[in-house]
């Protein structure tokens, strides 16, 4: 069975991106060492403050497009249900 993931990060500044991947480890590490170039290389994009798992990649892809889709207060509500200090669930994840 395969696992895909919805996950927001953000910067300092609360800056957020959505993204959807089948592997958030790699995707996250990618992220944080600034490999992939764009919009989260650019603004520092490197704590993941929410994520959430399904089995059906339709279901990924059309979570984060909703996601994307909401304003930032509701984006912030839904990150806050789960993670109010907004901790980077992805510290203890790699070497410093």
């Amino acid at each position: 069975m395969n696992t895909y993931y919805v996950y927001i990060m953000t910067n300092r500044s609360k800056t957020l991106y959505t993204g959807v991947t089948n592997d958030l480890y790699r995707r996250v590490y990618e992220h944080k060492q600034k490999l992939i170039p764009g919009f989260t290389q650019k603004y520092n994009i490197n704590r993941l403050v929410y994520y959430q798992e399904t089995s059906d990649i339709r279901e990924a892809i059309a979570r984060e497009k909703q996601i994307k889709g909401w304003l930032r207060a509701k984006k912030i509500a839904l990150i806050e249900s789960i993670n109010p200090q907004w901790r980077d669930l992805s510290a203890d994840w790699f070497e410093t």
